[in-house]
């Protein structure tokens, strides 16, 4: 006896995955959607090809319909309402958003973050209340709200369960923050700047504490919007500690009391105000409890990160991470720079 039929969308990405596995795992039929389709790593599931923007090709994919729809791709208006067009066919949905879309008490958010004095400045934690871009095409973020917006309004005609994400970790991620710090261990690398004096926070969410929460809003379908974060927002330097102890390294730490210079000091995670984000209704709605800590969650990641940065260009990689048009790894930079200061 199954819990119903669920229907991941995005189903061979890097949350695809582990949602499928936490919804087989649940006793959920799951049929794992994706343009090529295959590749989940989870046994006992359906897999079939869709490519979403072909006309009619989710709603065949479909059939006579779903109990859950979990669409980790949707992005924007156009994906709200072409769920919200197949609401007969769906008993409820969960679309995955990004914590990217608050904006602070000054109308600053992650759309402002290059300009002079544009950084947000949150409160601690952001609570699912805070406000947010407007919705648009422009952004990233204005696009998530837009998608946000369409699933919302129909209300309990399907109603959907809108996680916005931390920044997201774990395998198979196309653009793993903690590269910085694993790359530099296997390069042998002795020295590492970090910007702010280290204390740069920018909360991570892993993939299982995600598929954790889209289980339970599986199972309790509801209108809402959710944070979806891990129990812990640790600084960068706490990171680069951690995954030295995984990786048995020794790295010296050279904090610099301001922002970056140039590339050095520059990380993934480097941000002049703390990115916090609230789990209390998340934790009183669902009754979620994370299921893994950032530490308990690295050796499986450092692992995977050796193996692809072993076997590619960090680029070819991690395309993720190509996207901040930053040279995370400018050695020579850093050289300079460190002699410049003895």
């Amino acid at each position: 006896m199954t819990k119903g039929h669920a229907f991941v969308l995005g189903a061979t990405g890097q949350v695809g995955r582990a949602a499928v596995r936490a919804l087989a795992a649940d006793g959920w039929e799951v049929t794992a959607a994706s343009r090529r389709g295959g590749g989940t790593d989870s046994g006992g599931t359906r897999t079939v090809a869709v490519d979403r923007d072909e006309d009619g090709a989710l709603a065949r994919a479909l059939g006579d319909g779903v109990d859950v729809l979990v669409d980790v791709v949707a992005y924007d208006a156009g994906h709200g309402r072409q769920l919200t067009g197949l609401a007969d066919r769906i008993g409820s949905a969960v679309v995955i958003s990004s914590g990217a879309v608050y904006v602070d008490d000054r109308g600053r958010g992650f759309d402002t973050q290059d300009e002079p004095d544009g950084f947000p400045r949150y409160p601690v934690p952001v609570l699912e209340t805070q406000p947010t871009v407007p919705p648009g095409h422009g952004t990233y973020g204005t696009r998530k709200v837009a998608l946000e917006y369409e699933v919302l309004r129909a209300d309990e005609r399907l109603p959907t369960t809108v996680l916005r994400a931390g920044a997201i970790h774990g395998p198979y991620c196309p653009g793993p923050r903690e590269a910085w710090f694993v790359k530099r261990a296997l390069d042998g690398r002795p020295v590492r700047p970090l910007a702010y004096e280290g204390t740069s926070r920018f909360q991570p969410v892993h993939v299982d504490n995600l598929a954790e929460l889209i289980r339970l809003a599986a199972a309790a379908p509801a209108p809402r919007v959710l944070n979806a974060a891990d129990p812990e927002a640790p600084t960068v330097a706490e990171i680069g500690a951690a995954i030295d102890a995984v990786l048995g390294a020794e790295s010296e730490t050279v904090l610099l009391p301001g922002p970056p210079e140039g590339t050095v000091g520059q990380t993934p995670w480097t941000c002049p105000h703390p990115v916090v984000y609230d789990m209390a209704t998340a934790e009183r709605e669902l009754g979620y409890r994370p299921v893994v800590s950032y530490t308990d969650s690295l050796p499986a990641t450092v692992e995977w990160l050796t193996g692809r940065l072993r076997e590619q260009d960090w680029r070819e990689a991690f395309p993720g991470l190509v996207k901040y048009g930053v040279d995370f790894f400018d050695y020579a930079a850093e050289d300079a720079w460190l002699a410049a200061r003895g």
